[in-house]
């Protein structure tokens, strides 16, 4: 994938969608200057940016009907958008389009304590339902790195996860019901407020379509009671194998931690001017793992997790003391990526996930490729489900060093393909993966994606070109003949 080019903007085109829009939507909410435009040119990953031809800024269901109304009748592409904090270039704006933005739907609509649901819109921070769940108790479990800034539409377009997906889930375990809009303007309500429904999953289907599919502007989360206690574990290893067999151990063990965070040795150093959690920074790699329930349980998993890695090779344990102390332990992970730009100019972030008996090879795999491109690389991930998110560290200032990126980052996907795996675990495809997507998908699969994406959307307006490739695409990409299943997980453990 390379930074698309900035196109030229048909003018005439743009004038004949701001004169239909505007009579949907007041002339501060319909942007198309460049200079007002321009902070929408690329999500969180930065590398690869294009200005919109327009920017919508609705503030009810009603103008978001009428803009996908005029866009489907006037065949203008669609990109709906949250916070930006996105990392897989998902919400890249369209140069002969609309970007949809979603920011003004911020309100918290319902908190119900009988239910434990609350009904938000898309544009509210997924640490803000928490926020105003507390005084009843409750709290929303998923929790991105980013949940300080990220919205809860986007974590529904991405089936985002977070540190404590492991015991509680993704995304798609924590929603009820979906309001939603198809690009000719028609509504959806999907899901319900039983456990299950009649008829196909559409609610599944939705969570993690990448704005493929629909707009959603109503989300039903459901809420949680807040643990009476929590406790994290903070466990050196001088080995990055070895950590990653303790995880491995923890969970063949029979336990399901609340959280199963791992750090290598160059995140750990650079998070740790950055936060002051104490971090030993001779390991060279670190393990958090946290138990949370009432004392009892709490007190029960922490003795059989502090055996568990002991029997692993610890070569430290600490226990947190107090909450203070557990939220500093948490506070460095949490950290990492800002803190890679303490020691990098630019980052690019991956996303592949893999069984965990794989976590050894794969990591050893990635140290190999961080010297065959010459690129330093922070590995920090999701250690409990697999969820990687290795950091490529690079200057995109100096030629040659994003396109060398861009081929560390492919083969961190092929590895993860290799070792049974997925090329995403909750950042999304976007532009960032899609040709990805032909190695671990054959045409026959493909041929399915499009025919779902049609069902909704004949014409492909809603987020064209992400997630998704065409058949004609990874042709060119000349691996579609390859799937997983072809591919041997032996061919990296010599790494």
């Amino acid at each position: 994938m390379t930074n698309p080019v900035a196109e030229p903007v048909n003018q005439i085109r743009q004038r004949e969608v701001v004169r239909a829009l505007s009579g949907v939507l007041p002339d501060a909410a319909l942007l198309f200057e460049r200079e007002d435009v321009q902070p929408y040119e690329c999500d969180g990953l930065s590398a690869y940016r294009r200005l919109p031809m327009v920017v919508a800024l609705p503030d009810s269901e009603e103008q978001v009907r009428d803009i996908l109304r005029i866009c489907h009748r006037l065949r203008v592409p669609v990109v709906a958008r949250g916070a930006g904090t996105g990392l897989s270039g998902g919400a890249l704006p369209p140069a002969d389009g609309v970007l949809l933005s979603l920011a003004r739907f911020m309100r918290i609509l319902d908190v119900d304590p009988a239910s434990r649901t609350a009904r938000v819109q898309p544009g509210v921070r997924n640490l803000a339902i928490s926020e105003a769940a507390a005084p009843l108790g409750l709290y929303y479990a998923p929790d991105p790195s980013s949940q300080i800034a990220c919205s809860i539409g986007g974590n529904v377009a991405e089936n985002a996860g977070g540190m404590h997906c492991l015991k509680y889930g993704l995304t798609v375990h924590n929603i009820l019901k979906l309001r939603a809009w198809t690009i000719d303007g028609e509504l959806l309500e999907i899901g319900g407020d039983g456990l299950d429904a009649a008829g196909y999953d559409l609610l599944a289907l939705m969570t993690g379509s990448e704005g493929l599919l629909a707009v959603i502007t109503e989300i039903t989360v459901k809420l949680l009671p807040k643990p009476v206690r929590a406790q994290c574990i903070l466990a050196a290893f001088d080995d990055m194998g070895r950590a990653g067999q303790a995880v491995a151990n923890v969970i063949a063990a029979g336990i399901i931690p609340a959280g199963l965070e791992m750090m290598d040795q160059i995140t750990t150093r650079a998070v740790e001017p950055f936060v002051n959690a104490g971090y030993p920074l001779d390991a060279v790699a670190i393990l958090l793992c946290e138990a949370d329930g009432n004392d009892a349980e709490v007190a029960e998993e922490i003795a059989r997790m502090t055996a568990v890695l002991q029997d692993s090779g610890a070569t430290e344990i600490r226990v947190s003391k107090n909450e203070a102390e557990r939220l500093r332990f948490w506070a460095g992970r949490k950290a990492a990526f800002p803190a890679a730009g303490r020691v990098s100019p630019d980052y690019y972030c991956m996303d592949g996930t893999i069984p965990k008996k794989a976590l050894a090879p794969v990591l050893n795999a990635i140290t190999a490729l961080s010297a065959k491109y010459g690129l330093r690389c922070m590995n920090v991930f999701h250690a409990g489900d697999g969820n990687l998110h290795p950091l490529i560290l690079y200057d995109a200032n100096r030629a040659g060093e994003l396109e060398r990126t861009e081929q560390f980052g492919a083969e961190i996907l092929k590895l993860s393909i290799d070792a049974g795996g997925t090329i995403t675990g909750e950042h999304g495809v976007g532009v960032e993966k899609i040709d990805s997507m032909c190695l671990q998908f054959g045409g026959a699969e493909l041929a399915a994606f499009h025919a779902v994406k049609a069902a909704f959307d004949e014409h492909a307006l809603l987020n064209p070109g992400k997630a998704v490739p065409t058949l004609h695409r990874c042709a060119e990409f000349g691996r579609m003949h390859v799937h997983a299943g072809q591919l041997k997980f032996a061919e990296m453990e010599r790494f």
